[in-house]
Order: C-alpha cells, then structure tokens, then sequence
C-alpha cells in the first residue's frame, strides 16, 4: 500500500518552536536531486534537505505569516501571494510550505505533512516528482486559486494525483502516536472470559456483567516453550513528558528502512526488536509469509471477533429538521492460529443496514458480493487488527430519544427539561451498561444546580453538569425506560469587562438620545439587547474549525452510552460459518458492543446548526 511512498525527511518541533528530532534519508535525496536535474534549465534548482535551524526558523516565519501554527487555510485581507493562505484552501492546513532563506535566495519547500500530537509538531516530507512543486509554484501565485475554482488547476486536485502525500499522513500519525505513547490496538472482546457464574447470577435481575478485552499481540519466545494462551509483551510507553529519541529512532529504522515505509504497526516493530526471530518463524518454502505476518503464532488456536459500532446522532425535536441518525462500525479480529492459515466467512445483514460504505484490511480478499452478504477470505496478521469498516444505518432504533430544553429566567439562571427513552424496542441479549448525559457550559461558571431525576445522580463540576441515568456496572437488559429531568442551573455572574468603541457607542446612543423619536427609541432597544448577548458572549475563547458544537454557550447535551450484545445495524458473523484452511480445532467466539459517538440533543429552545437536505 505504501511502496510508491518516501519521505526525504522528518522534523520533530516542541511548543516552543525548536526542533528536538530529525530523520533524513540520503537515498531519497539522490532520487529528488536526480530529478531536479533531469529537467534541465528551467525547472527545479535543486536544494539540500535543510538543516534543523533552518526549519525552525522558516516554521517560526510561518506562523507569524498565517496567524497559527496551520493557519485559516483562506485568503483574507492580510494575506499575501506565495503564502499558503493565497491558495484559498482549507488543505494548507495540513499540507503547507516552508520559505527557507540561503545566500539572499528563497527556496520552497513543498510538500510538508503538518500533525499536531500533544505537544508536538510533526513535519513529513514525502517525495513528489519536481514538475508537482512546478504546479504548486505557479498555483500560489496567481490571483484565483483553490478548490473554489472549480478548475483542474487547483491545490486539491493536484494532491489527489500524489500518493505520496497519503502516506506521509501516515507516517506522521504514526510517529505521533510512538512519541505520546498512544499505542492502543482494536479492542477484542473476549466473549468467554465474561459468562459463567457471575452472569448466571446477575442475568435474571438485569445486571450484566462486562465482556473483558483480549490482551496485546503476543510473540513466542526464542526459548520455544510451549504456551497455553497468548504471550504479551510490554511496549514502552514514550509518554509526552520527554521525547525517547532512541525508541523513536528504533521505531523509524524498521518500519522505513532507507525512508520507504514498508510497516508502521507499532507493535510488530517492537516485537520483532525484543524477541528476534528463530528459525521456527520461518515458513515452509513453498509457503509466501505476507508482509503483515513477520513472524509466526504458536500455543492454544482460537478466533476472536468483535463488531464495534459507534452512533452519531443529532437530536432535534423539531418539526421543520428531521433528526439525524448514523451507525459507523468496524470489525475487529484476533486470530491466533499456527502457521500462514487462510480463514474465510460470510458477513450477513448488509441489505437491511443499507451499508453505504465498505473497506478491507489489506490481507483481505472479496470474492464476491450478495444481496444480503458479503463472502470475506483473508490471511490474518498476528494481534488485534481491524479486519474490515463500514457506514450503515440503525435498524434497530434511536436507543436514547427524548427531547431537552433549556431557558434562560434571567442573565444568570436557567430552566431545563429532559424527557427520555432509553432502549425502546430493544431486546436482550442487547444490554445498555450505561447511560449518562452532560450539559456543557464552557463560558459560564455553575454556581448551584437544583432539581430531581427521575432515575439517576446529578454531579457538577465547574463548567457542566453529569445527569448519570445508567451508572457503570448497572446495566439493564432487554427493557426499555422512561428518564425525565427538571431543574434550574444558577451561574456566576459576568465578569465586566472592557467595552469595544462599537458597544460604548450603542449604549451611549441608548441612553444620550433617549426621547429624540419613536423610531430611534426603538432601534436603541434592538441595540440595547445585542449588546446585552455580546456581553454575554464576550469570554467564549476562540473556536477552532474542526469543533462546530462549541459555538453557542449553552445549545446541547451529549448522550454518552454503551451496548452490548449485538449490532444495532444488524451486521453479523455467524461463527459457523467461519472456515479455515487447513482445518484446525480452533474456537470461534463473537461479540459487539455498541458506544456513542457524537450523540447530541439539541436545546430545542434555542439554536441550533442544521444542514439542508437536497431534494432530487
């Protein structure tokens, strides 16, 4: 997938701005400058990777340039030409240029994969063909550029044709996750470790017990003991307090050696470092070993899977905007089998989820597909992986409906109403093992919170209050119920601040040419009350553009749950049908469960974004 990806170089930037870590790659750069100057005069004067001060320099030079470390991506007023905002794209934000000043020259250094992680800047610099940054150094110079054009000469669509830039994405969250620790493998639930006694005991009262996650990947030993189960091994955490420059380095080294990604999985790297391989490991000759199967399992064979939905929702309770509903779901898998073994299954349900949109894992083959299924044949790499994704629809039901209002009395208290079902229609085994809503209140402070629910606690914190309706570890099966919810908020009141001329002006009007008309009397009220959701409105910090729920103070509650049991979309893996080849005795054990994602009830007394539905 990434063979016609490589990346020239890499830079690493703190907070404060100063490069702390750096990777080139000379064989690349031979290829960059071969290319440079294949073209002759007139093309592309080549330039030396830039040294680690020059980066930091040029990045520093940027930011002052665009306002922020990504910039707006769109032209205003203060930009200027050969300035990624020039181009009008919303893309230069995560793929930007850097202006690196040599000898009284300005030389452009295009294309630069920008991620942001932690406290981290990660730069990636794939290599592209010398007649791309050609294309670029004419499109942010001209007066009209960017998507809006709706021409082929435009950032978008010359990004489209380069591959390299999607695996420079992928380098760069990669490294991002090494250096912040944030490691974590598809959760596989282990079905069988969750049954027994405890649920024997707690089924028949509605109380669930919880499925358990299935360790990391594990890796035999050089030893070659024999093993009951899987071995783990203990990846290190890199954490974000210091950057570990000789994991990071390790980490680089194998997975693109000679700056070609071959693997960026975290966990076969580090495996494949602190275990070896052995003469075990390797496949009978006639056997090809994929590339996303290093090394080989050996100890008790099973098969894990688990289907792992997530639901978006926009609740809004209203006549005129229908309510939003959407199920993204992955399957996760876990096969600890012996040897390079070919597994095959048929996943049902696809026709009454109306799925909308499908991948594969790579090791993945799809022979065909039916009406309502979809045959699957993969060779599978060791540790949890997800095997394949997917966007369908609910067919089960909104599980959370119900309505929420909220009303301001006064400037500095509020009346709300909650009135919900929870698993309405559902039916076991699905198990909601719990359920609590959040109303947020990022500009205001709360003072006091009075009222009683109906089911559940009420917890406050200094920005938003916790109406936990399931708590954790009560989970209630195969039934539906009833949450209602009234009470008043009290918030501190507004710190005063300084008036802008415009509000000092609106007021001065209110009140110096108070009795002059009707008329002026009356636009001096409209006034007076801007000012007054101005003032209101004055301590919102600044929104980033990829957070479209926080402007409004007080518009929402999230809904945050979790199921078990089952798909809401009704996708499902029969585990008999599920083959392998050749035939081994391995256990084949399924699951799912069910998590919110952006699950919102909109104020239905206030405002709310909306999107209008086009009608064909």
């Amino acid at each position: 997938m990434l063979g016609g990806c490589r990346i020239r170089a890499l830079w690493i930037l703190n907070a404060l701005d100063a490069v702390v870590f750096s990777r080139r790659f000379p064989v690349v750069e031979k290829r960059w400058r071969k290319g440079c100057e294949g073209l002759g005069d007139g093309g592309v004067v080549w330039c030396s990777v830039p040294t680690d001060s020059e980066v930091a320099d040029a990045f520093v030079e940027r930011k002052m340039r665009e306002g922020s470390a990504r910039g707006f991506g769109l032209r205003s007023v203060e930009s200027i030409p050969e300035s990624d905002s020039w181009v009008d794209d919303p893309i230069t934000r995560h793929i930007i240029s850097l202006h690196i000043e040599r000898e009284e020259e300005k030389h452009l250094l295009w294309p630069l994969v920008l991620h942001m992680k932690g406290q981290y800047y990660i730069l990636v610099l794939p290599l592209v063909e010398p007649k791309d940054l050609i294309t670029y150094q004419t499109l942010y110079k001209v007066p009209g550029c960017g998507s809006a054009m709706g021409t082929d000469a435009n950032i978008s669509s010359l990004l489209l044709s380069l591959p390299s830039i999607t695996g420079g994405f992928l380098v760069a969250y990669a490294i991002g996750d090494v250096i912040t620790g944030d490691i974590v493998e598809p959760e596989v639930l282990n079905a069988s470790q969750s049954g027994g006694l405890l649920d024997s005991l707690t089924g028949s009262i509605g109380i669930s017990a919880r499925a358990k996650p299935v360790a990391s990947a594990g890796v035999s030993n050089a030893s070659n003991n024999a093993v009951t189960g899987s071995v783990s091994f203990d990846a290190p955490k890199l954490g974000s307090r210091s950057l570990d420059k000789d994991a990071l380095q390790s980490f680089i080294s194998g997975s693109m050696p000679f700056g070609t990604p071959l693997d960026l999985n975290y966990s076969n790297i580090s495996a494949a470092k602190t275990h070896g391989f052995s003469s075990s490991d390797i496949p009978p000759a006639e056997v090809k070993q994929p590339a996303w199967k290093p090394y080989l399992y050996r100890g008790k064979q099973r098969m894990l899977f688990t289907i792992s939905e997530t639901i978006d929702a926009a609740m809004y309770d209203r006549y005129e905007i229908p309510d939003s509903l959407s199920v993204t779901g992955q399957v996760n898998c876990r096969a600890e089998l012996e040897g390079l073994p070919d597994v095959s299954f048929r996943m049902t349900g696809m026709s009454n989820a109306s799925v909308e949109l499908l991948s594969f894992h790579p090791c993945v083959q799809v022979p065909e597909h039916g009406v309502d299924g979809q045959a699957v044949m993969f060779q599978p790499p060791m540790g949890n992986f997800v095997l394949m994704r997917y966007r369908a629809s609910c067919t089960l039901g909104t599980p959370v409906t119900g309505f929420y209002q909220l009303s301001m009395v006064s400037e500095n208290e509020g009346a709300f109403l909650f009135k919900l079902r929870l698993m309405e229609g559902y039916k076991a085994p699905l198990t909601m093992e719990f359920c609590s809503v959040t109303m947020p209140f990022p500009r205001r402070r709360v003072l006091s919170f009075s009222g009683n629910p109906s089911v559940g606690t009420v917890t406050t914190t200094e920005h938003s209050a916790e109406w936990k309706i399931i708590p954790s570890g009560r989970g209630s099966t195969g039934k539906s119920m009833e949450a209602n919810f009234s009470g008043t908020i009290r918030f501190a009141m507004l710190r005063e601040t300084q008036r802008s001329p415009s509000s000092v002006s609106i007021v001065g009007s209110a009140i110096d040419e108070d009795g002059d008309s009707e008329n002026e009397n009356s636009n001096n009220v409209v006034n007076i009350e801007d000012y007054l959701v101005e003032k209101m409105s004055k301590h919102l910090p600044s929104v980033e553009l990829e957070e479209p729920f926080c402007w409004h103070a007080y518009d929402y509650a999230k809904v945050s749950f979790k199921i078990m049991g089952a798909s809401v979309s009704g996708m499902h893996i029969d585990p008999k049908s599920v083959s392998i080849y050749p035939a081994v005795k391995a256990p084949i054990e399924l699951s799912a469960q069910v998590t919110s994602g952006d699950y919102i009830l909109w104020n239905t007394l206030g405002k709310c974004p909306s999107a209008a539905v086009a009608k064909v």
